[in-house]
């Protein structure tokens, strides 16, 4: 954060009046990043530099900061520090893909692929996907990033005619967007969505502390004749993703 912002946002901090000083921070450094004043990616002095620049306390600079990571809008990476994101991706429950909601929330959208290989069916992919167990499937893992911060580790298994889909397509498109291009209609999921702590593995993949909360979704999608198209397992970070639920009384 340039010292010009700095100068902007917290001249007008009002010591004495009633409103907490966390609050005011808070609200200031939030009000910088929705109207793009602190872009995407943008790194935040550490809690002590930052409070002695405002001559606060550091339990203040901390309880604005772990707020404004809890709405999403800041991350911590190790080793890095506090970084502005775009905030949370909220998922309506609907047929889309990951890839599709970053876009469409306007975040940049990369993928590290962790596994691609032809793959034999187990008890539950057969169940889910409609096939026979051992029949061949093709089971990709990929780690989905959002303007450079970790979002998601997705793993996903698919039929025999998908075989022929590369590492290539998958690095440049979303999962759905790439069966939409090859003629798929998804017509109906069943989804589940529940949450775990994370594991050493997981951890380190999205950048978190080992056993912290993790929201899991496992999803199997079928095509208009009822075919099963795909089978996903997958897991997120819940301080930058959620799933939004529209219930109507009948």
């Amino acid at each position: 954060m340039s010292d010009d912002i700095m100068a902007g946002l917290f001249a007008s901090l009002d010591r004495n009046g009633p409103i907490p000083l966390y609050f005011q921070v808070e609200q200031r450094i939030e009000e910088a990043i929705m109207d793009g004043r602190l872009p995407a990616g943008a790194r935040l002095e550490n809690e002590v530099s930052l409070g002695e620049r405002l001559n606060l306390s550091r339990p203040t600079i901390r309880r604005a900061i772990q707020d404004l990571v809890d709405k999403g809008l800041l991350v911590r990476r190790r080793g890095i520090g506090t970084q502005v994101v775009h905030g949370r991706v909220t998922r309506g429950v609907e047929l889309t893909s990951l890839f599709d909601d970053l876009a469409t929330t306007g975040q940049k959208p990369s993928t590290q692929l962790l596994y691609h290989s032809i793959d034999t069916a187990s008890e539950v992919v057969a169940e889910r996907l409609g096939v026979a167990v051992g029949s061949k499937v093709l089971h990709i893992r990929r780690l989905r990033i959002a303007d450079g911060v970790p979002v998601a580790v997705l793993e996903n298994w698919l039929p025999e005619q998908f075989s022929d889909i590369t590492e290539a397509d998958l690095m440049s498109m979303g999962l759905y967007e790439l069966l939409r291009s090859r003629g798929v209609a998804i017509r109906v999921a069943k989804q589940k969505i529940g949450a775990r702590p994370s594991s050493t593995a997981d951890s380190a993949l999205l950048d978190i502390d080992r056993g912290s909360a993790l929201l899991t979704m496992e999803r199997a999608a079928f095509d208009n004749s009822g075919h099963g198209v795909e089978y996903g397992s997958h897991f997120y970070r819940p301080d930058l993703y959620s799933f939004e639920v529209t219930l109507v009384e009948k």
